[in-house]
């Protein structure tokens, strides 16, 4: 049984090697981001929640996004394990999700850092040639990206349950080092 939580900046290859972990373990690859799109697409009572706040420009609030997480965590497909990418963002998500797994009965989950030095992540990200992926916003999301995730990474690593993999190396490698941490 397995239940991954992903972290990591932009850029570091969570979505990447998510799904292909996901598949290798022929569990589901639950992003947050994919969550929401569906929902809305979906036009189900969080879905038109969220679009509401989007088209405002605004962000979707924690709570709903939280409802959104719960809604599919108890999807029949997720009891078997999951990989959790993009959320929790910060610790009162986490403990929010905490809470959540033990009313599941789904405990017992590991938390991937993925890690990449700045550089690496900002010349991938440039890489992608999308229009707003400049230095200088590449820089700062590193920044708040920093800035809200290191309480997250101290709060797991308390908890025992923080598996570090380095994300600076090749696709294969980083695979290949998720699939000797998850089999400990």
């Amino acid at each position: 049984m397995k239940r991954l939580i992903f972290l990591g900046p932009p850029g570091a290859g969570k979505g990447t090697q998510a799904k292909i972990l996901a598949e290798f373990l022929q569990i589901p690859h639950i992003s947050t981001g994919d969550i929401l799109r569906h929902a809305i697409q979906e036009k189900t009572d969080l879905g038109i929640q969220a679009q509401a706040y989007m088209d405002k420009g605004e962000l979707v609030p924690d709570k709903l996004v939280e409802d959104m997480v719960e809604e599919r965590l108890k999807k029949s497909d997720a009891k078997s394990g999951w990989i959790l990418d993009g959320f929790p963002r910060k610790v009162t998500q986490a403990e929010f999700l905490a809470k959540l797994l033990e009313n599941l009965g789904q405990g017992g989950e590991k938390v991937v850092n993925l890690d990449a030095p700045d550089e690496t992540v900002v010349s991938r990200l440039l890489g992608r040639g999308r229009k707003d992926d400049t230095k200088e916003v590449i820089r700062r999301r590193l920044e708040v990206y920093r800035d809200d995730t290191a309480p997250l990474i101290n709060y797991y690593s308390q908890r025992e349950k923080l598996l570090t993999v380095n994300g600076n190396q090749s696709q294969e490698e980083v695979f290949t080092a998720l699939q000797n941490i998850i089999a400990t």
